[in-house]
């Protein structure tokens, strides 16, 4: 984590879900718009910060994770959409030596590789360009794409005829039946100040950065406006092929790079952890040198068969990682600490900066976490700081420069600023929160927000400000005052700024969910520790809310087998159980559940699963596995539809025994369960394809 703090679950989904946001709008901007608000620096920040979140609470992923996304559907555009045969995928960021010496010892692990076995790499400089792929088809290019959103990207194919390096056809005479080339379009420096400089006298639009200037200039409707635009390329790989010309990374670039391609002049291969370090900080070195732009260093394992089997997590593959450099940092002056109360009633300080550029970027706020950060930094308003922009949302403030200033500490609140009311940290908790509940103004709107997002209920046309105006004017108190602003069309249009259309429009969003997913009605209602796989795990066992809620009343109350049944299902622990006992047990909160309920009709929870013969099973694998990892092995089981346990029980499906099998063996013998060897696994998943 960016603070030696760690969040509770209910600020770590908060987070998440304002991240999720953050993130879809800078992919839109990035992406689809080629109109950038912030660096490449500040976006991998976001983006390690959620993935830091996830990785301390991976139940509470969403379905909108930024990490299961590439890019950003493509916006209305004057080009042609094209569905890439092959998905074009990001990569994971490492951002310390023993960040990369983790994915290379989880690599071994996944190939099951002892320590001594090679396992070799290619490293490359990842260039700030925009990702390309271009079809051959006989070894004639017939068709260039944006990577848009990895599934759909846009048609570029008479903009990258202009571009010098992209050959027309391969120059081989025995050329795959198929093969498409993928790589980046980018723009040098020099290219892109004189681009600029050519820009400003002729009062056309300035670019940002180059690669802004290269998405911009081959994302053109009009191909000439591409030709006067001096864009390069470079291959780095390749997306659907009829045959691979090679069984290594090294082995197909250098096909690419005979074919035609200039590939990076710094593409090279290792053979260990040590090359790979070594070599980044060789590009580390000649970066300030180089002709153009360049955030990292890519890592491949070499070997395309060790690919196959390490295969893809959500957006990106296993078996490469993007070495970025490091974070600027800078100084300033904090020069006010301000205190912001989020949906859970947590005061949040936020730091208050004389302006600084950081990294490229403008910074004037910096998040203090909480009233113990602020102890630990011992800063005070006035105080001359030290600002990074690596691993936050916000920058992070690292360090205090004038401690021994002559100033007064600062005293962390103890009312809430918006209510008024008591503000406390409960016993074995650092976070300070306001104890006004739902009259507490910032958390009865911010949970009316959570309880409309779309990780939630998901309502179109309920936005953050429509929400505020429509609590001050009294009309939405609750989430089931949602539901009753049907009876308000008349009111809603006589607001300034509603016509007839948007009205109907949001009535009609709010009408369609009468019948919410349960999942999603759960975790709208901002129950602490229930985020939203925590509510999908929950219903999956429970199928209807009122099942959920009397186990969760009589568990509060003392029923052992209530309490087991919650705590039997995978990634449900006792604070979920008493966060769930202590909500029902309040009336208010009864109240809500019950007025909610008066409103929907949620069907009954079901999960769809893969068809295969594990579907919807529990799998448990013990023992030594022979030909793949335990983790290759449980990917498997998830691919097929099943579900995978580390422990047997009388839930337990089947057991998949190796060598060394010992108590999990005989727990299930003496249970009935089913039990087969590697190779009858084996036979499963060729099956199942």
């Amino acid at each position: 984590m960016s603070s030696d703090i760690k969040p509770t679950e209910a600020e770590a989904a908060n987070e998440l879900m304002r991240l999720a946001k953050q993130i879809a709008r800078h992919d839109r901007l990035y992406h689809a718009e080629d109109a950038p608000e912030i660096t490449d620096q500040e976006y991998d920040a976001l983006v390690r910060r959620n993935a830091e979140l996830e990785a301390a609470f991976p139940h509470l992923v969403r379905e909108d994770s930024p990490s299961k996304n590439v890019g950003h559907a493509i916006a209305a555009s004057p080009l042609s959409k094209v569905t890439h045969e092959v998905r074009m995928m990001s990569l994971d960021n490492g951002f310390s030596d023993e960040e990369i010496a983790e994915w290379v010892a989880r690599v071994r692990r996944f190939l099951a590789l002892d320590d001594d076995a090679p396992l070799a790499f290619t490293a490359e400089d990842k260039i700030d360009g925009l990702s390309c792929s271009l079809r051959y088809e006989k070894g004639r290019l017939v068709r260039g794409a944006t990577r848009g959103d990895g599934q759909v990207g846009e048609d570029v194919t008479p903009n990258v005829a202009h571009i010098s390096d992209i050959p027309q056809q391969l120059a081989t005479d025995s050329p795959p039946e198929i093969f498409e080339v993928r790589g980046e379009v980018y723009m040098e420096k020099q290219a892109f100040a004189a681009l600029n400089a050519a820009q400003q006298e002729a009062g056309g639009k300035l670019f940002a950065n180059p690669r802004n200037a290269a998405a911009g200039s081959l994302r053109q409707k009009d191909a000439s406006v591409t030709a006067q635009r001096p864009l390069r390329f470079w291959a780095h790989g390749w997306g659907a092929a009829s045959d691979v010309p090679g069984e290594t990374q090294h082995g197909v670039v250098d096909s690419l790079r005979e074919w035609g391609f200039p590939i990076s002049p710094l593409f090279t291969c290792v053979d260990d952890l040590a090359g790979l370090l070594a070599h980044y900080e060789t590009i580390g070195e000649a970066r300030p040198d180089l002709p153009y732009e360049i955030d990292g260093v890519v890592y491949k394992v070499n070997r395309l068969d060790y690919q196959q089997r390490l295969g893809f997590v959500a957006k990106a593959p296993r078996w490469a990682l993007a070495h970025k450099f490091p974070a600027e940092r800078a100084e300033t002056t904090l020069e006010s600490i301000d205190i912001q109360v989020g949906r859970t009633g947590k005061l949040t300080p936020v730091g208050r900066l004389a302006p600084v550029l950081v990294g490229g970027v403008t910074v004037t706020n910096v998040t203090l976490h909480n009233r113990d950060e602020i102890a630990r930094l011992g800063v005070r308003p006035g105080d001359r700081v030290a600002v990074q922009r690596a691993g936050d949302v916000i920058p992070q403030l690292v360090e205090n420069l004038t401690p021994d200033a002559e100033r007064e500490a600062y005293v962390f609140p103890d009312h809430c600023p918006e209510c008024g009311s008591e503000a406390v940290a409960e016993e074995g908790e650092v976070d300070v929160r306001c104890t006004g509940g739902l009259i507490c103004p910032a958390q009865r709107t911010e949970r009316l927000k959570h309880f409309v997002s779309r990780g939630a209920l998901d309502i179109d046309g309920l936005g953050e400000k429509t929400i505020d105006q429509f609590f001050a004017l009294g009309w939405l108190e609750s989430p089931a005052d949602t539901f009753r602003l049907q009876d308000r069309r008349e009111d809603i249009l006589a607001l300034e700024g509603w016509k007839e259309r948007s009205v109907d429009n949001l009535l009609k969003s709010i009408e369609a969910r009468r019948e919410p997913d349960a999942a999603r009605l759960l975790f709208g209602l901002g129950i602490r520790h229930v985020g939203a796989v925590t509510a999908r795990d929950l219903m999956k066992h429970f199928h209807e809310l009122p099942a959920l809620r009397e186990a969760a009343e009589k568990a509060r109350g003392g029923d052992e087998e209530a309490s087991n049944s919650l705590t039997s299902i995978d990634g449900i622990g006792s604070a979920v159980v008493e966060a769930l006992g202590d909500f029902f047990h309040e009336d208010h909160n009864k109240a809500v559940w019950d007025d909610i309920l008066a409103q929907v009709s949620p069907p009954r929870y079901e999960v769809e699963t893969k068809d295969s013969p594990v579907s919807g099973k529990t799998v448990v694998f013990t023992g030594k596995l022979e030909t793949m990892s335990r983790d290759e092995a449980k990917a498997q089981a998830e691919r097929l539809g099943a579900k995978t346990s580390g422990s047997v029980s009388a839930k337990t499906d089947l057991l998949v025994a190796g060598p060394g099998a010992g108590s999990k063996l005989k727990k299930a013998a003496e249970l009935g369960i089913e039990v087969i060897d590697e190779a009858a696994w084996a036979e499963i998943v060729v099956a199942a394809g």
